[in-house]
């Protein structure tokens, strides 16, 4: 007797959640970056389409983790093992069914082969039990336990709940522009919105590589609390500038357009050549080292330092949802003592008179207040210089300490920005 049912490899959308699969195996177990590991996942799959669809499912799923789970639990009489296929499967057919609009039939059709000689009953019927029963998954999501823990802890019980209301909101698009005196000019022509002299927040667009002015170079995308380090540091007037950790370049873009002399220094040759890619459609000029920030040494000191380090990226976790399950105590410190290791380089590469410009992309005070007070300690040469209102944005000041820290409701009437944390120190 010939069997209705489709083999495996017939039906239709199972390479992709094939892909989707490997991809939270390699975020979840083995601790990888989602945008790093994609590339694996996906090889064996040409369309581009299917490749955006990978990175969607497993984007949303651990946008949605811990309350995909809590639906799964309530529908099993004995919780699954965490790293169990079976969770795995659900997770992926839940947040199809739940979040991204594919019908019941169509998701699970797709999970069950992913279980072939597992408990394949067990996935169809919680699965078929979550999505009778009418299920819905909480706005905004639930943070991580242990990542609304530590927040709470170091920002106050307020944060984590500010936290997830902007997790649950779609981060917008900014945009900085290769000469500030065309503000106005490129906020009408983008249809966007200026917060800041040589900014445009864009409206909710499709492909940003085919708005006006983009094949130009005359503008990238770079979130406005990215681009507040190298404003910070003010017009170049071809002074010197080491840019360090400095790929994919949206910094030294920025300090190469306001006249400085850009040496841009980075580790990996990858990121680099990306870097080159965006000079050349700007049209700017740049010298570009590969190397590491630990046996370097540049020929003579500059007039400036951007050292944007190295970090845990917790602030960027809106486009970044991977960051709330690879990161925690282990990972911070390790980075916090990279950072020390960088800033105290970084700092006796600076003239006397000099700016030192210290920054993170992180939510954790280990990385940015810490790191400022400890490098403060040690170095009695350095002095904080705070930014004046008229060098920053409307709604982002200076704390009483004297650097800028941007948190989860910072401009959250406006859409929001990334968490930051940057400090601005003048060489006696």
């Amino acid at each position: 007797m010939t069997s209705l049912s489709p083999r495996p490899d017939d039906v239709p959308g199972l390479p992709a959640r094939r892909s989707a699969l490997r991809l939270l195996d390699a975020v979840l177990r083995r601790g990888e970056p989602l945008e790093l590991a994609l590339h694996g996942a996906t090889q064996g799959l040409p369309d581009r389409a299917d490749r955006a669809l990978v990175h969607m499912i497993a984007a949303e799923t651990l946008r949605h983790l811990p309350d995909l789970d809590a639906l799964i639990d309530g529908a099993t009489a004995k919780p699954l093992p965490d790293d169990a296929k079976a969770r795995m499967v659900l997770r992926i057919a839940l947040v199809q069914t739940l979040v991204l609009g594919t019908p019941a039939h169509a998701a699970i059709a797709t999970a069950l082969p992913l279980v072939d000689g597992g408990p394949r009953k067990l996935v169809h019927g919680v699965f078929g039990t979550v999505t009778r029963g009418g299920a819905v998954l909480p706005v905004p999501p639930t943070l991580p336990a242990g990542v609304a823990e530590r927040w709470g802890d170091q920002w106050g019980e307020a944060m984590p709940d500010q936290a997830a209301t902007a997790f649950a909101v779609r981060p917008p698009v900014d945009v900085s522009l290769c000469d500030a005196g065309q503000t106005a000019h490129w906020a009408q022509a983008l249809g966007g919105e200026s917060l800041y002299s040589g900014h445009v927040r864009l409206p909710d667009h499709g492909a940003v590589t085919e708005l006006p002015g983009f094949v130009e170079g005359e503008w990238w995308v770079q979130d406005l609390a990215a681009s507040l380090p190298a404003r910070l540091l003010g017009a170049g007037n071809d002074r010197s500038v080491l840019d360090l950790c400095a790929a994919p370049g949206g910094k030294t873009m920025q300090l190469a357009a306001a006249g400085w002399a850009v040496t841009a220094v980075d580790q990996s040759a990858k990121r680099l050549t990306r870097m080159k890619q965006n000079l050349e459609r700007t049209g700017l000029s740049v010298a570009t080292v590969a190397a590491d920030l630990r046996q370097w040494t540049p020929d003579q000191p500059a007039d400036a330092v951007l050292l944007d380090a190295p970090c845990t990226a917790t602030g960027i976790y809106r486009r970044h949802p991977d960051v709330l399950h690879r990161i925690g105590p282990r990972q911070i410190n390790e980075l916090a003592e990279l950072q020390a290791q960088l800033l105290a380089r970084a700092a006796d590469w600076v003239k006397p008179g000099g700016t030192l410009l210290y920054a993170t992309c992180s939510l954790e005070q280990a990385e940015g207040e810490d790191q400022v007070r400890q490098f403060m300690s040690a170095r009695n040469d350095f002095r904080l210089s705070p930014p004046s209102p008229d060098e920053l944005p409307q709604g982002i000041s200076p704390t009483a300490e004297g650097w800028v820290r941007t948190l989860p409701d910072t401009l959250a009437d406006k859409g929001g920005v990334d968490g930051f944390f940057i400090a601005r120190f003048v060489r006696a």
